[in-house]
């Protein structure tokens, strides 16, 4: 992808905006190069012709209206022009985020929190300041540069070629700085990244650090990476700095020659007073936009480093979606799961060339799995602890990609169904519970946000949660802290659950969902699932052995592969699982 092919989309979009905007901008540039003529022939009207009061009162209220005109017209293209920018800077970031929510989950595992928030705050605002104040500049540039260089020819060709020779070495200024502003711009965005991260992940971490009185460490670690932040703007700032300057010395040179060799054109008799003014005028207006050079360089290599740096999220492609072979004649789910020959193992990454790659068999995880469930039964899947529960129920998601001809839902292969029907069918809620800082009603009505209040609290009763929600001081409108912080860890698993039912998925999945309530507590919520999921699908993923009445079938894995495959009827207690 080329650098701008992401915002052509939203600048084709918006053409007739700045279309608007550009010919406004250029009446104003118009306005502003009759403004010295106007000045010059009043000037050598005083001089030569004996103007007479009511002449330069007419030519200042010429000015006056000009003015005014400039005025509304510079306020309606900022509106269209700069204006137009904030929309972009939206659509951008709503297309960011969208992007974010298709990229498979393994994406995440490997990608810094801070990277995202700097590519959604400051990466984004950098390219947002290149298409709105870049945009005027480099327009600006363009316009008054071409036509003071224009005006001045017109007065005089010699004067004009003196004033040029100082300028001549601004195009290698330009390229020296541009490009270097553009690699120190990225260190500054990549360091942004990693100290955005960094306090991201303390905040999220903040128990643990008090739990381990860490608090004077962690005040360190940030200061280290504030301090490398600083060090990268401020090297970032020096270059910049010494650019304008550096355009300014050269500037002066011209103005300078203009001076000495202007002044003698007037002693001379070669040019009128009025038109060494006029003159004079028109180069401060070239000069303005070769001091408007260096700001747009800054802005162009910040917001081209930005749109490099967004491009790369833009073209990771989700691991996990529907492609060619999907089936969009698949359009309902009932339950039906079978799981044959499942193999599945974790991509090795070798950190030391002296390692030597695991076999295949040796990677998997999961090892021949197979089984079978009719849509409205229970199974129950047990086992310790990192034997593949988990994985398991990943790959019926699609969380991870199974190899095809493995896993069947309804007789098709699962890699064929429509990912968001597949998705929409299939809710898991796992051990580790994320609530939103919402209300408790919210976050069980996330779902469907539009569900009645009576729905969301017999949900409630369903997950054994209602009466400690009636206990709140606001009950159902109590607001939680970021991740549920301010409830109990058997609260949230509860209130997760009722948000999973709530959403009446064909597949319900309880990942180790049970794992912080009492036994008690346990078989209440297993028997109102089973009495309110009749003749729907459930699997409950378990390392206790205290809820195998509640299954139809119960495996158990041991090592990656299932070692038992039994009824409740098998009287479990005389199995060897159970005494482990």
């Amino acid at each position: 992808m080329k650098t701008f092919d992401s915002v052509i989309p939203y600048l084709k979009k918006s053409l007739w905006k700045l279309s608007i905007g550009v010919l406004m901008l250029i009446l104003v540039n118009a306005i502003q190069l009759i403004m010295p003529l106007i000045i010059r022939n009043t000037i050598d009207g005083v001089n030569i012709n004996g103007f007479s009061q009511s002449d330069i009162l007419r030519a200042s209220l010429l000015i006056i209206i000009l003015s005014i005109f400039t005025i509304i017209l510079r306020y309606l293209w900022r509106i269209l022009i700069d204006g137009n920018s904030f929309f972009i800077e939206f659509k951008l970031r709503e297309s960011l985020y969208k992007h974010l929510m298709k990229l498979s989950q393994n994406y995440f595992n490997f990608t810094k929190i801070g990277d995202l928030l700097a590519l959604a705050t400051n990466d984004i605002n950098a390219v947002r300041m290149l298409l709105g104040v870049g945009f005027i500049v480099a327009v600006d540039i363009l316009l008054m540069s071409i036509s003071s260089f224009i005006f001045m020819i017109y007065i005089n060709i010699q004067l004009t070629l003196y004033t040029l020779i100082p300028l001549i070495v601004l195009p290698f200024m330009i390229y020296f700085f541009g490009r270097k502003i553009h690699e120190r711009f990225s260190l500054v965005q990549d360091s942004f990244a990693s100290l955005s991260g960094m306090i991201q992940e303390s905040i999220t971490g903040i128990r643990v650090i008090k739990a381990f009185a860490q608090e004077e460490a962690e005040l360190n670690r940030m200061k280290i990476y504030s301090q490398d932040f600083i060090d990268k703007n401020i090297n970032m700032v020096k270059l910049s700095s010494l650019f304008r300057p550096a355009f300014g010395v050269i500037i002066s040179f011209s103005l300078l020659v203009v001076v000495v060799f202007g002044g003698f054109a007037v002693i001379g008799g070669e040019i009128t007073i009025g038109s060494y003014i006029a003159f004079f005028m028109y180069l401060s207006m070239l000069i303005l936009p070769m001091f408007e050079i260096g700001w747009f360089v800054d802005l162009y290599q910040r917001g081209a480093a930005s749109l490099d740096r967004l491009n790369k999220i833009w073209e990771t492609e989700p691991e996990i979606a529907d492609n060619e072979d999907t089936d969009y004649n698949i359009t309902e789910i009932n339950g039906d799961l079978e799981v044959k020959n499942l193999s599945f193992g974790y991509e090795y990454v070798l950190q030391n060339s002296s390692l030597t790659l695991p076999s295949e068999d040796e990677q998997n995880i999961l090892k021949n799995i197979n089984f079978t469930i009719k849509a409205g039964e229970t199974l129950e899947i047990y086992g310790k602890t990192g034997v593949g529960k988990s994985t398991l129920v990943n790959l019926l998601c699609r969380i991870y990609n199974p190899k095809k001809e493995m896993i069947y839902i309804d007789g098709n292969d699962i890699n064929i169904i429509p990912l968001k029907l597949l998705r929409s069918s299939i809710v898991m809620v796992p051990q580790d519970i994320f609530l939103f800082s919402d209300t408790i009603a919210n976050n069980i009505s996330f779902s469907k946000p539009e569900i009645s209040r009576e729905s969301i609290e017999n949900i409630a009763k369903i997950s054994a949660i209602y009466k400690e929600i009636m206990e709140f001081e606001k009950g159902f409108d109590t607001l939680i802290g970021e991740r549920g912080v301010t409830i109990s860890g058997g609260q949230k698993q509860r209130i997760a659950i009722a948000r999973a039912l709530l959403a009446e998925p064909k597949i319900l999945i309880l990942d180790d969902a049970l794992s912080a309530v009492d036994t008690n507590t346990e078989n209440e919520i297993l028997n109102n699932i089973k009495e309110h999921r009749k003749n729907k699908t459930n699997i409950i993923i378990t390392h206790r052995n205290s809820c195998f009445s509640h299954a139809d079938r119960i495996k158990v894995i041991k090592d990656g592969i299932i070692s038992e495959d039994v009824t409740h009827s098998d009287l479990l207690e005389e199995r060897e699982f159970c005494r482990e």
